[in-house]
């Protein structure tokens, strides 16, 4: 069975939703049986990196919002993250363009490293405050995961990958995603946002039901 995730780094849906489906292949007993393909979504292409700014501050003044209006929706999400043993600490993220945290992650796809380095990102960002804009943050998270610091400075220096990322972006226009995290099983069946556990172990059985 292929599970593909279009997701962005800075999407804290897309760890909630990552645990998730995590928690329903272990219920299956189907952790060992599934290839994840991860996919590039850019939730803000434009968006321009400022260590100085945390997404408390960004969202506020992004979306107009008062101080205590943000704290309080990003609660909210700071919870369901909780619920699924997961640390946010909003006020230490640092706001980054996520192009070149993509170029690392479909390098590590190339040597079977994409889950590994999706999670090491999504820490590394949610409940480390690292500033993933910043080349070497990049390459000591990419040799955290076993990809040589010289291939990853290389691969970020060169600005590989970058029509990768927009096939997988021009791939999600065409099949309607219209955010992230977005799956989809064995390209027949797609579950959009950080659902319950219950949906994705439904979907989860329908596939095997249909395989076997």
């Amino acid at each position: 069975m292929e599970i593909q995730i279009w997701s962005d780094v800075m999407c804290p849906f897309c760890y909630i939703g990552k645990r998730r489906l995590e928690g329903a292949l272990q219920q299956l007993n189907l952790s060992e049986e599934v290839t994840v393909t991860w996919k590039s979504f850019l939730l803000n292409p434009d968006i321009k990196s400022d260590p100085t700014l945390n997404s408390l501050e960004y969202l506020a003044e992004t979306k107009g919002w008062t101080k205590e209006q943000t704290e309080e929706i990003v609660q909210n999400v700071v919870d369901m993250a909780e619920a699924e043993g997961l640390e946010y600490r909003m006020e230490d993220t640092k706001v980054a363009n996520s192009m070149d945290a993509h170029r690392l992650i479909q390098l590590a796809k190339t040597v079977g490293k994409g889950d590994a380095i999706e999670e090491r990102l999504f820490q590394a960002y949610f409940t480390e405050g690292k500033y993933i804009a910043d080349r070497e943050v990049l390459v000591e998270l990419g040799e955290e995961v076993g990809i040589p610091g010289d291939r990853v400075r290389e691969c970020l220096e060169k600005g590989e990958f970058t029509d990768s990322i927009r096939r997988d972006i021009q791939e999600s226009q065409q099949i309607g995603v219209r955010g992230v995290p977005f799956f989809v099983f064995n390209n027949q069946y797609a579950i959009s946002g950080a659902q319950p556990v219950e949906l994705f172990v439904q979907t989860l059985e329908k596939c095997l039901e249909e395989t076997q």
